[in-house]
């Protein structure tokens, strides 16, 4: 999928690898995505986001969303998405709470930090494939979203 023209980017922060594969997977079958990038806590999330410790414009392009877990180890979500929504450079990109928790105070608290979607982990991969599909339409196909800086 392109978006006028340019390859959709989209880096998951998610500390378990399966969920990355199954994610990876879903985003192919439903061709949401060309550009994938996953890191494994905040920490990495932040530095890939501000190209810092390693990364670079080339390793680590600015991406069109994120898809980010709430509960990963050193950096969690949480912290991530204050960051995130308060980094003048950072703000605009839209976060997708992507997360097993069902927990209303984590709905709510997501919300408020600045999230712009909070989506439960389907446990199927059809309903992962699904989910993908429906949010690669509606944020590449439906939302106008600002180009991204070169």
């Amino acid at each position: 999928m392109t978006r006028k023209g340019e390859a959709v980017v989209i880096v998951m922060a998610d500390d378990d690898p399966d969920d990355i594969v199954l994610t990876r997977e879903a985003l192919q079958q439903s061709r949401v995505v060309n550009d994938l990038h996953t890191v494994a806590d905040g920490v990495e999330l932040l530095a890939y986001l501000k190209q810092e410790s390693g990364y670079g414009p080339a390793s680590a392009p600015r991406p069109h969303l994120i898809l980010l877990d709430l509960n990963m180890p050193r950096k969690d979500g949480r912290e991530a998405l204050i960051e995130i929504k308060t980094d003048p450079m950072l703000r605009t990109i839209p976060v997708v709470v992507l997360t097993t928790s069902s927990a209303e105070e984590d709905v709510w608290r997501s919300y408020d930090l600045g999230a712009a979607s909070y989506i439960r982990k389907p446990v199927t991969f059809s309903g992962m494939v699904e989910t993908m599909a429906a949010l690669g339409k509606y944020w590449f196909e439906i939302v106008e979203l600002p180009r991204l800086p070169r």
